[in-house]
């Protein structure tokens, strides 16, 4: 009997996308699932959803709670992590919020830069604790990783603890390929694509329509004429022309979305030049909004949820589920995930964490060689990596003073602040942060 761990699944909207999915395989049908999470009034909520899904389906999966880790982890074949620590408020407020204080502005400020660097030192050390509890009670299970910042978790995670399978995933690809798709007019499924990079600033390096043709030239010419970009389908809010923009300079078209982008680059949100922030519809300050109006969404959606006699169980395109039935099954499954590299991109460093097409079985997650990046791409890539390995360095080596680092590194906060004001900046940040950091980051005096 196959068992997976939710750990965070008072998350309840993402939990039904991972275990709805479970449900459509016939390996999986019968699982036993363990919610797990800190708030036990949101765990309620999230079983009483996954209990209804199953009795729409009607399989025989059974549904197990816990507040305690250790015990849901108990005898798993398979943990996914979603969650967040420090939440919203008071930790998401703060990284937009003090940097902002000393003129540095950003967007979704989860992957890179000072909030990147801050929710870091936040999640690695609750993910070690997991993949710690893993050792004791289920030390062949396989972690999906889904928490931002994926790359520096999923690296830190390989350091600390080599022998936990793990592969952090995300739906930045597929998510694309649908972008992509609507901007050129045709069936999502007729898009042939391969593609490498790290995660959030990995490319499309062939892109084709299902009889082998380029499609790379339909982007370039719909671009430079001001057909493309369409209105965005998935973020409506938020433009694509950033994307484009570093298509028509770099040759190819990055995984992740504008509003994320425009801050893991210093040529877009610049002080003193809101004409770029108009001509390329950057969406300053997106994320607090997006965490606002998805915490009243998501109540309201997992009320309706719990209110409802029946659950429809459609399934999405998260690659989790999928994953799970080629290891249970033994048939092949190709998905894109984050791995440390062990030359699968030879031409980035050994150890960082690459996200590359990856074969599915009996034998786990196989990543596949992927050479000759264009590069000017890999010098993006490097530039990102930059950042990740001198986060992790501070958090294998309880060494504040590469905290300072990484942000001096970060392409987007060293082009708009100097060295003593990152500094500062680090200091005030580790401050406000307080005990939802570690202990070892807030010794450091400000020099």
């Amino acid at each position: 009997m196959t068992k997976l761990t939710f750990i965070g699944a008072g998350s309840t909207i993402f939990m039904r996308n991972i275990v709805g999915d479970m449900l459509h395989f016939e390996a999986l049908r019968d699982a036993t699932i363990a919610l797990m999470d800190i708030d036990a009034d949101r765990l309620v909520e999230s079983a009483a959803v996954a209990r209804k899904m199953i009795a729409t389906m009607g399989t025989g999966a059974r549904v197990e709670t816990h507040t305690d880790q250790r015990r849901a982890l108990e005898g798993a074949d398979f943990v996914v992590t979603a969650f967040q620590i420090g939440g919203y408020d008071p930790c998401t407020v703060t990284d937009f919020e003090l940097p902002k204080r000393y003129g540095l502005r950003q967007t979704i400020a989860d992957t890179l830069g000072v909030g990147g660097i801050m929710r870091g030192l936040r999640t690695v050390p609750h993910l070690w604790s997991v993949a710690q509890d893993m050792e004791a009670v289920c030390p062949d299970a396989l972690m999906m990783q889904y928490v931002n910042p994926m790359a520096i978790n999923t690296w830190a995670m390989s350091e600390r603890f080599p022998l936990i399978k793990q592969v952090g995933l995300c739906h930045s690809v597929q998510n694309t390929v649908q972008e992509m798709a609507h901007d050129l007019g045709m069936p999502q499924g007729d898009i042939r694509y391969k593609v490498a990079g790290v995660n959030h600033v990995a490319f499309f390096l062939r892109l084709e329509d299902a009889s082998g043709k380029d499609l790379y030239p339909a982007l370039r010419q719909g671009y430079q004429s001001g057909a493309l970009p369409k209105p965005p389908l998935l973020m409506p809010r938020c433009g694509n022309k950033v994307r484009y923009e570093v298509m028509e300079h770099l040759g190819y078209f990055c995984t992740e979305s504008s509003e994320h982008l425009a801050e893991y680059v210093p040529w877009f949100i610049k002080d003193g030049r809101d004409d770029l922030i108009e001509a390329f519809g950057i969406p300053l300050d997106e994320y607090p909004k997006r965490c606002i109006e998805q915490r009243a969404e998501w109540a309201d959606q997992a009320k309706a949820l719990n209110t409802a006699a029946s659950i429809d169980v459609p399934k999405s395109h998260e690659f989790a589920a999928e994953m799970m039935n080629a290891i249970v099954t033994g048939l092949p499954y190709a998905a894109y995930g984050n791995l440390p590299n062990t030359g699968q991109i030879p031409q980035l460093p050994l150890g960082a964490a690459v996200e590359t097409p990856c074969l599915v079985d009996m034998n786990g997650v196989q990543p596949t060689i992927v050479t000759n990046i264009p590069p000017q791409l890999i010098a993006l890539m490097r530039s990102q990596i930059n950042v990740q390995e001198l986060t992790v360095r501070a958090l294998l080596d309880e060494e504040p003073e590469h905290l300072y680092h990484a942000a001096m590194m970060d392409p987007h906060t060293a082009a708009e602040l100097d060295l003593r004001q990152i500094r500062s900046l680090i200091t005030d940040m580790l401050a406000a942060h307080g005990n939802w950091i570690p202990e070892w980051a807030r010794k450091r005096k400000a020099a």
